[in-house]
């Protein structure tokens, strides 16, 4: 089983809602924030996100697992950019899942990638595909840097070979749903597909490091950079599914100040190197039931990325965080 599926994702397509009233134009940029996996495959998560309040001179990083279907994609974006001055998108597992009704017809694998990057295009919405944008409001001048990178088993015990990794996870009654809906095509494999995308996003990391020098890059991805910062205290084995070793290191390599990503649905943030990285996760209901039980509501839950914290008085600090 997937600890971390949803159990709605064969939920009917959902409709995009009103945008909400437009407000006055923005004057100049202010601050940016994040969150990831509000999977809008459950209600609850759409009403919340449809309660998203405006901050127009302000940007907002939508951190992967979205939903399953162009269309949680297309409602998630009509409220975020009616709300937002600018919108940056990366993709998560689930937005790659080929569900079991669209198996003779669905797009699979970079396909089904393509299509909801033409989705996020149609919105305006800044995608990996994209260059990167230079953020000047608060906390800048920085490089907005959307990446997507996959994951390829690495990030399990040093004896543990690749080719037992599966039945490692399966020894606990884990293994992702992606084993089933996540199709690398046209690679051979994900991990394949992860080697790829590692190459050609090293590439364009450093050719922004090169055109940019002085400039401090945030680099958002769905999946953490670093094995480290994966705690999973019930699910330990599901780290298959959440990383490459292969990106260890790029919070230096790539001069980032501020590196955020999702998946855990464990809302952290975390020093290393005297980078910032933030784990941004919604979750599923029930995982930010205590949040709404105080009354706090998806706004609360927004994480802000910049200008955003100043630095711990030690290194390699974590704060763990219940919400915002």
């Amino acid at each position: 089983m997937d600890p971390l599926v949803a159990t709605a994702i064969e939920a009917p397509d959902v409709h995009p809602p009103t945008p909400p009233p437009a407000a006055l134009p923005p004057t100049q940029p202010g601050r940016l924030w994040a969150i990831s996996d509000i999977h809008l495959s459950y209600k609850t998560n759409r009403e919340a996100w449809e309660r998203l309040l405006p901050k127009q001179n302000d940007g907002l990083i939508l951190c992967g697992d979205i939903g399953e279907s162009l269309e949680h994609l297309r409602t998630a974006f009509t409220t975020a950019t009616a709300c937002f001055r600018q919108v940056f998108w990366c993709p998560g597992n689930h937005e790659l899942y080929t569900m079991p009704s669209q198996k003779q017809h669905g797009a699979r694998g970079y396909d089904k990638y393509q299509e909801c990057v033409e989705v996020a295009r149609e919105f305006g919405v800044v995608t990996p595909e994209d260059d990167y944008v230079l953020w000047d409001g608060e906390g800048g001048p920085c490089l907005i840097a959307p990446i997507f990178v996959l994951y390829d088993y690495s990030f399990r015990p040093s004896h543990v070979r690749l080719e037992d990794a599966l039945d490692w996870a399966r020894e606990q009654n884990i293994e992702a749903t992606d084993e089933h809906l996540l199709h690398p095509d046209p690679y051979e494999s994900r991990i394949a597909w992860c080697h790829a995308r590692v190459r050609e996003t090293e590439e364009k990391l450093a050719a922004a490091n090169a055109a940019h020098p002085d400039t401090k890059l945030v680099i958002l991805g769905h999946w953490p950079l670093r094995e480290d910062l994966v705690k999973l205290p019930l699910v330990p084995r599901f780290s298959l599914w959440c990383g490459t070793k292969k990106t260890e290191d790029w919070h230096t390599r790539f001069n980032a100040k501020v590196i955020v990503s999702g998946h855990l649905h464990i809302r952290r943030t975390d020093w290393r190197d005297a980078t910032r990285f933030e784990e941004v996760s919604l979750g599923y209901p029930r995982q930010w039931q205590d949040c709404q039980d105080r009354g706090l509501d998806v706004n609360d839950l927004l994480r802000e990325i910049l200008p955003g914290p100043s630095a711990p008085p030690v290194s390699d600090a974590t704060q763990w965080r219940r919400y915002g």
